[in-house]
């Protein structure tokens, strides 16, 4: 099996990189308990006790087959920008403040950014977009965040995602969506506490914000709110608490090239949560 340095730590990996092996960031062990079914990921997700628990026991799922075979393969086939990077080749999961007032709700992992650098939204154009206006909100230490060992940290802000693989054609399967949604609802409930607001990137992460929130027994308008980009809605929680969701185009390069979102837009809805 090849080893190849880290860009930032110069340690070796093979790709996949097994958990607990040093990756900076690494919240999994050997040991961490795996998901191998939906029915696995229900059980371990509900039982997770804290953040670092559950994004451990996200970052070694494997309920999947088709995403594990895919994030996987590309992991070893790697990109010719990339050959000479390790892959990370697993599930990204959330991460960011761990007492957020807000968490950003993004999709799935980009093949050849966080499933190749273990960070969600790190290492590709979209990730660019998002942490340089973080930064700007004074939300993100920094403006970049190119690998997980870059220093970069937020503040009272999360940034999770309903599909922790990276999926082919980035188009999870409604089977894979659903399986992974305990995931999301259980971090969900381990912010709620400090939670204040939502903001859902693109239509995919709306829809899947708000059927979070009403598996989890929280109150959503009827008939249910439209995504578009600045919408907002008014979720209550069962404790009664209101959660802002706040819609945003998602930061993909198609909507960034093209200009259907500017500077100014993310600005914009970043500066509601």
């Amino acid at each position: 099996m090849d080893l190849l340095p880290h860009p930032g730590t110069g340690d070796l990996h093979p790709s996949p990189v097994p958990p607990g092996t040093g990756w900076p960031g690494d919240p999994a062990r050997p040991r961490t308990p795996r998901a191998a079914a939906a029915t696995d990921v229900i059980r371990l997700a509900g039982s997770a006790r804290s953040l670092d628990q559950l994004d451990a026991r996200v970052a070694v799922c494997q309920a999947c087959p088709r995403l594990v075979g895919w994030r996987e393969q590309v992991a070893r086939a790697k990109r010719a920008a990339f050959a000479d990077q390790p892959y990370w080749g697993r599930p990204a999961p959330g991460w960011g403040d761990p007492h957020p007032r807000a968490l950003i709700v993004g999709l799935a992992p980009a093949a050849h950014g966080a499933n190749r650098t273990g960070r969600i939204f790190t290492g590709d154009r979209s990730g660019d977009w998002l942490y340089a206006a973080l930064h700007r909100a004074g939300l993100a230490s920094q403006p970049t965040s190119v690998h997980a060992a870059d220093g970069l940290e937020l503040h009272g802000v999360r940034i999770t995602a309903p599909v922790h693989c990276a999926p082919p054609d980035n188009q999870p399967s409604t089977l894979e969506k659903a399986t992974c949604a305990p995931w999301l609802d259980r971090e969900i409930t381990l912010v709620e506490r400090d939670l204040e607001s939502l903001l859902a990137l693109g239509g995919i992460g709306w829809a899947q914000a708000i059927g979070a929130a009403r598996r989890l027994g929280w109150a959503v308008p009827r008939p249910a709110p439209k995504f578009g980009h600045g919408a907002e809605a008014t979720l209550i929680t069962a404790r009664g608490k209101e959660i802002r969701l706040v819609g945003c185009y998602h930061v993909s390069q198609q909507n960034t090239f093209t200009g259907r979102l500017t500077d100014a837009m993310l600005d914009e809805v970043i500066a509601r949560l």
